[in-house]
């Protein structure tokens, strides 16, 4: 409501709409906000017509969309700004449509911009559209399928924002803590990535999602990858000395027949590969050329070694990965950090669903969301985390070996740092 009213007194016969799905919740929201926040001296309310008026000519109008046809009233519009509140309320097509009524012959800057919280109708496709799009308070270039040039971002904002809400109704945030866990993470927290039947509830942005850096050269590198003609999914993991992964590359592209794929693949690496993770199906010899996808691979110089295909146990050693859990300081973290232009990874990992049939396998509708994940469930599986357990080891410096000789089992507990140092050390030499 504010960036409407600064943006009709700043730009003189201006043109602006405010969308709800419903009259009656313009009604009792933004309309009734609107009487008690809009200086009478600088723009009047026309009740009949839900239209405000300035004296400089700007307007505001106060429209809704309840169903799909009710777009075509606005067929011959057109708006400066338009405004969607509660965004997730409306379908994808009721949005896509008035992008085409921002237009104008005056100069003034055009846009569309909406607010809205997690879950309702449109979650999905708001999830796409922005905030898988990549960082936060970010400007973003798209390229639509038109080849028009566009440009996206998302703002994230918590309650704990609203410095009017907080010192109107301090006890707010109490009373969503009362919600069920779903719907206290999305207003509460803005988490975009809880749904019902969601097969990995423990992934969170906040805590799996970091920003990009350089990787140090010490650091051990694997490689991962899920293919097939629909779609070729590869992932980068480096492993630090704590046993955290970071995941920092990532090809995903499809109609990429093997020995493109495999050219892909070197041009984006630059690293000494220690691991090459791939799923066993790649090992089948084709019955005309006698050749697997691995040896297409291996003419490449991609040497693949053949990850365990067990989907059950490799779910589990994922969701072992995600795990969360609190530090030595007490704050929350994983062993598993993604960077954050690992989109896709990023954008399928909290969307796949829980299997109607096997709630211990993943749904494979839609197929399109399965493939990073199968990617990175292949490394999961093959390297299995260690379980959060602090145990007391002995002082020293020591090989796994020698460890497990004690009664550790280095597979099981968590090892501090300065001993994993030494552990890596001493093997590496």
């Amino acid at each position: 409501m504010v960036d409407g009213l600064l943006y009709a007194l700043q730009y003189p016969k201006s043109k602006q709409i405010i969308f709800r799905r419903t009259f009656a919740d313009l009604e009792k929201s933004l309309i009734r906000v609107s009487l008690e926040f809009y200086p009478k001296e600088v723009a009047s309310y026309n009740t009949s017509k839900h239209i405000w008026k300035f004296k400089n000519g700007s307007i505001i109008d106060f429209g809704y969309i309840d169903k799909e046809n009710d777009v075509y009233q606005y067929q011959s519009a057109e708006y400066d700004v338009i405004r969607f509140d509660e965004l997730t309320h409306f379908t994808e097509y009721m949005y896509t449509y008035m992008i085409s009524r921002c237009r104008g012959a005056n100069p003034y800057p055009k846009g569309i911009k909406s607010s809205t919280n997690p879950g309702g109708i449109g979650h999905t496709w708001v999830k796409e559209r922005f905030i898988d799009l990549g960082e936060p308070n970010q400007v973003h270039t798209v390229t639509l399928e038109t080849g028009e040039i566009t440009t996206r971002i998302f703002i994230p904002s918590l309650v704990q924002d609203n410095i009017f809400l907080l010192q109107k109704d301090p006890d707010y945030v109490r009373r969503l803590d009362n919600l069920p866990e779903k719907e206290r993470k999305a207003l509460k927290f803005g988490d975009w990535d809880i749904f019902d039947g969601q097969f990995f509830p423990e992934f969170n942005r906040n805590i799996h999602v970091c920003s990009p850096f350089e990787i140090p050269k010490d650091w051990r590198i694997y490689r991962t990858r899920d293919y097939g003609l629909d779609m070729c999914a590869t992932y980068w993991i480096a492993m630090d000395y704590r046993m955290h992964i970071y995941v920092f590359k990532e090809l995903y592209e499809s109609n990429l027949i093997v020995s493109e794929a495999a050219k892909k693949i070197n041009e984006m690496t630059n690293e000494k590969i220690t691991i090459d993770y791939a799923p066993p199906d790649l090992w089948n010899r084709n019955k005309d050329t006698g050749k697997s996808t691995v040896d297409i691979f291996a003419e490449s110089g991609q040497y693949l070694t053949k990850a365990d295909n067990n989907r059950v146990t490799g779910w589990l050693a994922v969701h072992e990965w995600l795990k969360v859990y609190e530090d030595e300081q007490g704050q929350k973290t994983s062993r598993v950090h993604i960077f954050s232009n690992c989109k896709n990874l990023i954008r399928t990992l909290p969307a796949i669903q829980t299997d109607d049939k096997n709630p211990n396998d993943v749904a494979i509708e839609p197929h399109e969301l399965t493939h990073a994940p199968d990617a990175f469930r292949y490394f999961c599986t093959m390297w299995q985390t260690p379980m959060i357990k602090k145990v007391t080891l002995p002082k020293g410096n020591y090989t796994v070996g020698e460890l497990e000789d004690l009664g550790y089992k280095t597979t099981e507990t968590t090892i501090k740092t300065n001993i994993v140092k030494s552990v890596m050390n001493r093997r590496r030499n």
